[in-house]
């Protein structure tokens, strides 16, 4: 599976609707990957910082702006693509909502990060209100992130707390009796030098039929080697690289964007 990492941040401003729309039409991304915080008027916006600084030409915190003072920025000011030209910027790139993500991608699995607890509720009302908890997988790294929305019908990703304990459990004698209540592991190839992912690892998970995706890999060796092991997905910032890795290594038909 092509995971589209931010929609795949190297190749367009992350988080976007122009990063978006390129993995899915270009690259054929199965599924988007992003991140969502609370404006300070209730409103669910897709970026992975807390602050604005980083991705758009604005400053402050997201939490400390309405969504109408946030959409006046240009979300594409700072990007460079890989030749290091600023192919976005001024080209009327923005911030948008959640619920302008789902409009614009109904067909599309997406895998979202709450990347903060006060986002959780309000996220998965949203997703409830277009009826997309089938296509829309919660990712929490932590438990805290997890706690108001126990009840979530869609899919879950397994917070950092349950990746390492199946990562020790199935190293030990007896580690194959512990279930994490989860439907998928995403984890790094490695962690502060520790290495997470082995070919042991990802059969231990399908023993118990959960699939396993791997961020975020952009180097073409790494994904034909996760791929050889038997991994179900990568996220990565380069959906070029990763579209024709899976087309040499398994037969997936070309990028749409290709033909």
């Amino acid at each position: 599976m092509l995971v589209a990492h931010r929609g795949g941040s190297k190749l367009a401003p992350e988080n976007t609707m122009a990063a978006f729309r390129q993995a899915v039409d270009r690259w054929g991304a199965d599924m988007l990957e992003l991140d969502v915080r609370l404006t300070r008027d209730g409103h669910v916006v897709v970026i992975h910082d807390g602050t604005l600084d980083r991705t758009t030409d604005g400053r402050g915190l997201v939490a400390a702006s309405t969504l109408a003072e946030i959409q006046t920025l240009d979300a594409g000011h700072r990007f460079e693509d890989p030749d290091g030209v600023r192919s976005f910027r001024g080209t009327g790139v923005a911030i948008p909502t959640f619920e302008e993500v789902l409009d614009a991608f109904p067909d599309t699995r997406l895998n979202v990060e709450a990347k903060e607890r006060q986002v959780a509720a309000p996220l998965v009302r949203v997703i409830r209100r277009h009826g997309a908890q089938h296509r829309v997988l919660l990712a929490a790294e932590f438990e805290r992130s997890r706690r108001d929305v126990r009840d979530y019908p869609g899919p879950w990703g397994a917070s950092r707390q349950q990746v390492f304990t199946f990562w020790v459990l199935h190293r030990l004698p007896g580690g194959h009796m512990y279930l994490p209540a989860v439907d998928i592991l995403q984890v790094p190839e490695v962690w502060k030098g520790l290495r997470i992912v082995s070919e042991r690892f990802i059969r231990a998970a399908h023993r118990y039929n959960i699939p396993v995706h791997v961020w975020t890999v952009d180097d073409p060796e790494a994904m034909k080697r996760l791929l050889s092991w038997g991994v179900d997905g990568i996220q990565s910032d380069r959906p070029d690289l990763l579209a024709n890795v899976l087309t040499e290594t398994t037969g997936r038909p070309p990028p749409p964007g290709t033909l």
